[in-house]
């Protein structure tokens, strides 16, 4: 049975400050709020918002977890609103049905191969070399998408094989005497990015750095195949999920909720 939580850090802690710094730091924080060890389960997580007075981290887990040390040592134990909320996500994977509309929040790192990235990291340089070497077949290296158009062509590109589509935002009607003006005016898909980040950390104290250039996309989503829709829901889209990319959430809209009761 999967959960999603919903655990509020207060990053004037230091043991919070510290785990926001670092995903690596927090994916580590986030897996030890499962019981069986190690962990084998998929997990994904997200950090929803983060201000100098709070930060939000959501985590959808296979199995219920416990978020007792976050609080204790990064939240607010014992203050009104600094308890997690844990909730049973099953009843929204059942709501999943052809036609259907919800709204939506991703966070994820959008990233394409390329043979010969123009300025490899030393990550990709070595693999690149290794692959060389080894006298296979190049698999290119993992370069970001830098720019929001090319971080929502991204998304745009892959939607339809996770289970939906995004449908044009609704366009107000033009006042009197400007119809003939504007009747080719188009809003364009019901997606913006509306957050976009460069995170710097490294792997472990030793360990090698990694760089991520992230983007959190808000829009509707009509829902195309629900049976992959839950698998996107439950396994992520895109890479870097240790690190905090890939969990969708949604939410539903008022008038669907009018129309499907």
């Amino acid at each position: 049975m999967p959960y999603l939580s919903k655990i509020a850090l207060n990053p004037r802690r230091r043991a919070a400050a510290a785990l926001l710094s670092s995903p690596h730091r927090l994916h580590a924080a986030v897996l030890s709020g499962l019981a069986v060890q190690p962990v084998t389960e998929r997990v994904l997580w997200r950090l929803d918002s983060s201000t100098a007075h709070r930060a939000d981290v959501l985590v959808l887990t296979e199995s219920r977890p416990s978020w007792a040390h976050l609080v204790d040592e990064a939240g607010w134990p014992g203050a009104d609103g600094g308890t997690p909320f844990i909730a049973d996500y099953t009843p929204l994977l059942e709501r999943l049905v052809r036609g259907r509309e919800f709204g939506f929040r991703l966070t994820a790192n959008p990233v394409h191969n390329a043979l010969q990235p123009s300025r490899p990291s030393e990550q990709q340089a070595a693999r690149l070399k290794k692959g060389t070497e080894s006298g296979g077949h190049a698999r290119g290296a993992r370069v970001a998408h830098r720019t929001a158009a090319q971080q929502l062509e991204w998304l745009l590109k892959r939607c339809e094989r996770h289970g939906f589509t995004i449908p044009d935002a609704t366009v107000a009607p033009p006042a009197p005497g400007l119809q003939n003006e504007v009747q080719n005016l188009s809003a364009g898909p019901a997606v913006t990015v509306v957050a976009r980040d460069v995170l710097r950390f490294r792997k472990g104290a030793d360990g090698p750095r990694i760089t991520l250039s992230t983007a959190t996309f808000e829009g509707h989503l009509h829902v195309t195949d629900p049976d992959a829709l839950r698998a996107s829901l439950l396994g992520g889209i895109g890479p870097a999920k240790g690190y905090g990319q890939g969990l969708l959430t949604l939410a539903p809209l008022r008038a669907t909720e009018a129309n499907h009761g």
